[in-house]
Order: structure tokens, then C-alpha cells, then sequence
């Protein structure tokens, strides 16, 4: 998987409308650039956007197998608990009602939406114990409908400019990332994945069942709650940073699980890798395959997810027949 990511990163840097063959990519990283032209292009454009794919997919497909392990449903995706939705009403709002907000403000705008609509789900989820991952996954489902439609009238009924604005926003790109988006993403990442590997053997407690974990001496309800918000927080940083990206974190986790069956940790490991790839190759692809047209990644990720979330609601159904 790791030679996947530098053959991506390279494929990557060399692919555009200012095409680099592979010696030229290798001599601008190394601080040889054959033209001023390719230093720029490499260092200010492909170079950062790249990167923060890698680091957006990763958080993402993190999140998902969070949420995967701890719900005990293979069906959990980020967008369930609200966060890609939360998100996407804050800065809908900020775009459409208040326009004349910095732009800069709509990352931390994304942030504090997607996690207060994730805390309110949790919070409604949680006020009994019995049946509280169940419940928490419908609470989603209905909570994330009735934000998509309260985002889905603002985009209506707002101005044409700043609803077709939000719109580019909401497709989910990582087209104008630039280095400063790297770093919050990476600094998502360094804060956020050593706690998450440090909750590893709870997490594996919890998918035997509430009750097996509880007799392993795990603390049900608080792990529950510890983890569902550091899924929260890993979506809700790389939604921030480059918009919505359906399906990564339902899709990331199975790929990496068919890959290589491990326990807990290297599972959330091959995740996070597989997630980097996902998002990589669908930015490269949307930005290659139809040049001088770009697809937005959030667009290509849905069209992969698509027929994977239906194949895994036939397989759910095939096993509860049996």
C-alpha cells in the first residue's frame, strides 16, 4: 500500500496541463528544477493538492472504521452522524445569508457545524443505554435528512451567485488546496491518530458486543462516547478543509479489510492508507481523464461508492436471510 501512495504521488505530480515526465518531478523535489515553470507548478499547485487528498482520505477512512467497529455496522459512514451535513449547513449559511464573512472563516465555520450536529445526535442517541448504537445510527439518518433539506432550501431560495459558490464547495474538491490546508489537515492527523490507536483494544473489545466488552472490563458507554467523537472530529477536519467526500469512509475501511485481515490497529493502519489512495486517485482521475474539464473527487468518490454501498446492503440482507 505504501508503494501505492508514491506511485500515485508521482503520477500525480506529473500529470496536467504542463505535462513532467518522471526524472523532471524527482529533480524539482530535490531542489533542481529543469524550469522555473515546473518549480512552481510542482511546489505551488500539484504538490500540496496532492497531499492534502492524501491527508482528507486517510482522516476520512479513519472515521469510517471507527464508526464501523464501534456501531458493529458495516453500512456507518461519517455522513451518518451528521458531520458532512453539519458541516455543509454552516458554510452554506455563511456563504448564501452572510456572504460578507472572510472566506477564510468557512473551515472553522465547517468544523464547529459538523460537530455540533454530531453531539446533538450522539446526545439524543445516548439518553438510554439499551439499544444505543442502533439508535444512534437511525438518529442520523434522520437528522442528516432534515439538514440536507434545510441546506437544500438555502441553496433555492438564496442569491444565484452565492448558491452556485456553495455548490463548489459542497461537490467536494481538492483543487485549490494549497500548503496552508496541508498543514491544518496534517496537524488533524498528528493530534487525532494517536489517540484513536491508543483506544485500539477497547475498540476490538467493543466488536465482540456491549456485553462481551463489558465483562472484558471496558467501559461501555464511556468508550462509545470517546470514540463516536474522535470519528467526529477526524471527518469533521478533512470535511472543513476540502468539502464533502461521500462514501470514503464506508468504502476505505472494506477495501483495506479484503486486502489484508488483521486485527484493530493494522486494520485502522490499512484504512487510512486505502483512504489516501481513494481520494488521490479519484482527484487524479477527475482532473486527467476529462482535461481541460476538472470532476471535483467528491463527485468521482460518489460514483465508486455508489455500487459498493448498494453491494454491501444486498450482502447485509443475504447474511440476516441466513
Amino acid at each position: 500500500m505504501t508503494a501505492s501512495v508514491i506511485l500515485l504521488l508521482v503520477l500525480s505530480l506529473m500529470t496536467g496541463s504542463y505535462p513532467l515526465d518522471v526524472p523532471g518531478v524527482l529533480s524539482t523535489l530535490f531542489g533542481a528544477a529543469p524550469s522555473e515553470t515546473a518549480e512552481t507548478v510542482v511546489w505551488q499547485f500539484r504538490f500540496p493538492r496532492t497531499l492534502a487528498a492524501f491527508c482528507a482520505g486517510a482522516l476520512l477512512a479513519l472515521s469510517g472504521a471507527t464508526l464501523q467497529n464501534v456501531t458493529r455496522n458495516p453500512l456507518a459512514d461519517p455522513s451518518l452522524v451528521g458531520v458532512s451535513q453539519g458541516a455543509g449547513l454552516a458554510v452554506v449559511a455563511a456563504i448564501v445569508a452572510f456572504p460578507e464573512l472572510p472566506q477564510v472563516l468557512r473551515p472553522a465555520l465547517a468544523f464547529a457545524g459538523a460537530l455540533a450536529v454530531a453531539a446533538l445526535i450522539q446526545w439524543i442517541a445516548m439518553r438510554r443505554t439499551s439499544g444505543a448504537t442502533m439508535r444512534f445510527i437511525l438518529t442520523g439518518i434522520g437528522v442528516a435528512a432534515f439538514i440536507s433539506a434545510a441546506t437544500s432550501a438555502l441553496l433555492t431560495y438564496g442569491q444565484l451567485d452565492r448558491a452556485m459558490s456553495a455548490l463548489g464547495w459542497l461537490a467536494g474538491s481538492v483543487h485549490a488546496a494549497g500548503w496552508s490546508d496541508v498543514a491544518v489537515l496534517a496537524l488533524a492527523l498528528a493530534a487525532l491518530v494517536p489517540a484513536l490507536f491508543a483506544a485500539s483494544r477497547p475498540m476490538a473489545a467493543m466488536r465482540l458486543g456491549p456485553e462481551m466488552a463489558a465483562g472484558l472490563g471496558v467501559r461501555v458507554v464511556r468508550a462509545r462516547v470517546a470514540l463516536i467523537t474522535l470519528a467526529v472530529a477526524l471527518a469533521a477536519a478533512a470535511v472543513a478543509m476540502v468539502g464533502p467526500l461521500g462514501f470514503v469512509g464506508l468504502v476505505a475501511p472494506h477495501m483495506a479489510h479484503r486486502l489484508a485481515r488483521s486485527g484493530v490497529g493494522l486494520h485502522l493502519a490499512h484504512s487510512a492508507m486505502t483512504g489516501a489512495v481513494l481520494v488521490g486517485a479519484a482527484d487524479l482521475a477527475g482532473r486527467a481523464l476529462f482535461a481541460p474539464v476538472q470532476i471535483p473527487a467528491g463527485l468521482v468518490t460518489a460514483v465508486i461508492g455508489v455500487p459498493v454501498f448498494v453491494w454491501l446492503i444486498l450482502r447485509t440482507q443475504g447474511r440476516s436471510q441466513l
